[in-house]
Order: C-alpha cells, then sequence, then structure tokens
C-alpha cells in the first residue's frame, strides 16, 4: 500500500533540514567563566588625589635591631622584603634553619617600604601578579612569621589609600588598605614580623608586600601595584621556574607552611657586623 503523500513530504522535509544542520558553521562562544567570589567587586582604579590619608609617626630614633619576613622573588637569590626591616642593618641575613643565616646584600627602593635582598642562590620563586589583576574586595593571603615565629593572616581588600610617614624616613607612599578576616588559631595581638610578607591571591601569586598594620582599626596595609612592580621589575625572568598553587580559607595555613618549608618566605634578621 502506498504510503500518503504528505507522510512522503515530510519524511523529504525532514532529511533536507537535518542535511542543513550538519553542514551549518558552528561558531559558538565558548561557556562564560565562572562567577567572581561574592564579595569581590570592580577593578581596583588607579590613584587618586581624594584616596583617604593614614599617618604613622616614626620615632626618630637610631636603628634598631628588627626582624621581619622576607619571600624569593628568583631562585639566583633574588628576595624582596620591606625596607623599614632592613634599613640602616650593617648586616641583614635569611635565616635559614638550624641556627644557620645566609647574609644578603639590599636595594632600597628610594619610592616605597620595599626592599631587594640578594644572596648566592636561593628557593624557587614565588610568581608575580599582573598589575591590573586586582578587585576590591578580593582576598588577600599573607605568610611569614608575625611575633617571630610561624603564623599567616587572611584579609580582604578594601581599597587605596595614602600612607604618610613623619619622623625618620619620612615621605608619602599609596598603599593598599586590607581589613583582617582571619589569623593563625592562637595568634594573638601585633603583627610585628610580618612585615615584608607577601600578600598573594587565591592563585598563589604576589601582588604586593605587607607594610603595616592599624590593630585598632583591624586593617593591614601592602605596597599598591604602583610601587611593587616597578621594584620587581626585571628581577624575575621569563625562564623563572615558577610553583603557584591555588589558596583558599581552608587550606592557607598549610600552604604557608609548605612555603615556609621550602624557604620561598623566609625570616630576615639583622646580624651584628
Amino acid at each position: 500500500m502506498r504510503p500518503p503523500d504528505w507522510l512522503i513530504y515530510s519524511g523529504v522535509v525532514g532529511v533536507i533540514i537535518l542535511a542543513c544542520l550538519n553542514h551549518r558553521e558552528n561558531a559558538d562562544a565558548p561557556p562564560a567563566p565562572p562567577p567572581p567570589d561574592e564579595a569581590e567587586g570592580a577593578l581596583l582604579g588607579p590613584v587618586t588625589p581624594f584616596d583617604p590619608a593614614v599617618t604613622v609617626n616614626a620615632p626618630d630614633i637610631p636603628f634598631q635591631p628588627a626582624t621581619g619576613t622576607a619571600f624569593s622573588v628568583a631562585r639566583q637569590g633574588r628576595w624582596v622584603t620591606a625596607r623599614h626591616v632592613v634599613e640602616g642593618c650593617r648586616q641583614p641575613a635569611i635565616l635559614v634553619g638550624g641556627g644557620r643565616a645566609v647574609a644578603a646584600d639590599v636595594r632600597l627602593s628610594p619610592r616605597a617600604d620595599i626592599a631587594v635582598l640578594e644572596t648566592e642562590g636561593g628557593p624557587s620563586a614565588l610568581p608575580i601578579a599582573p598589575a591590573d589583576a586586582m578587585r576590591s574586595g578580593q582576598r588577600g593571603f599573607h605568610p611569614g612569621y608575625p611575633q617571630a615565629r610561624a603564623g599567616e593572616v587572611t584579609s580582604r581588600l578594601l581599597g587605596r589609600e595614602m600612607l604618610k610617614v613623619r619622623g625618620r624616613g619620612q615621605r608619602d607612599e599609596p598603599v593598599l588598605a586590607w581589613a583582617e578576616v582571619g589569623r593563625t588559631d592562637g595568634l594573638g595581638g601585633t603583627l610585628a614580623g610580618l612585615s615584608g610578607a607577601p600578600v598573594m591571591d587565591r592563585q598563589g601569586r604576589v601582588v604586593g608586600v605587607t607594610i603595616a598594620e592599624s590593630p585598632r582599626r583591624g586593617r593591614i596595609y601592602t605596597t599598591s601595584p604602583e610601587t611593587f612592580q616597578p621594584t620587581v621589575r626585571g628581577v624575575q625572568t621569563a625562564d623563572e621556574p615558577l610553583m603557584g598553587r591555588v589558596i583558599t580559607v581552608d587550606n592557607y595555613g598549610l600552604v604557608a607552611d609548605d612555603l615556609r618549608r621550602d624557604l620561598r618566605v623566609a625570616r630576615v634578621v639583622c646580624m651584628s657586623a
């Protein structure tokens, strides 16, 4: 029995449609990236004259031996720390464990609270984030040696401020202000000794140097991209073997322990001449 004409015509049309679909150009875009952290906002804007200001009074006294934190930025023996940790020190050194220390030469930044230390070789370097990768509200991780012992802090980026240092080393310096939201269990009081520690993003990249705190306001201050990036430019070469690691609020203590164990984050001290 011959099938109805409408059934034949429908089948022919269906075959034509399938053939057209199979030969259609596929120019679909890839899936959209996952949304950013719910607390993250817009990209951080440039420095402006309207940024809030915070004043720090530096005592006008002779250099006092200090201890701080440094981190590796090049395997050939290049480290970064806060300038005020080593400024005026005759012989800075990196502690490498077992009661041993490695002497370091110092290059101070003229514009910011940053210093580059040079040693004969060093551990693997921490990757440095692009200057334009920061967003308001993003999380930061600060592994180091607060109170001269192992510890770490996590924070949220609030925005830009202008740090006005009065007294010894008087200067005006653009900085980033972070709200402290967590720290090593049992670590109370001051974060002295965390100066010079890296502040790292969730991809394990360094976005700046920890330089000051305001305990009463619950804030931590770090260098801004405008001062950090020029200081480290050219120090970390393209062939540097980098080992980034994703950091979360659940593992930042373990990541910090690994960084200290590998000496990628280390204590810097002032040795007797």
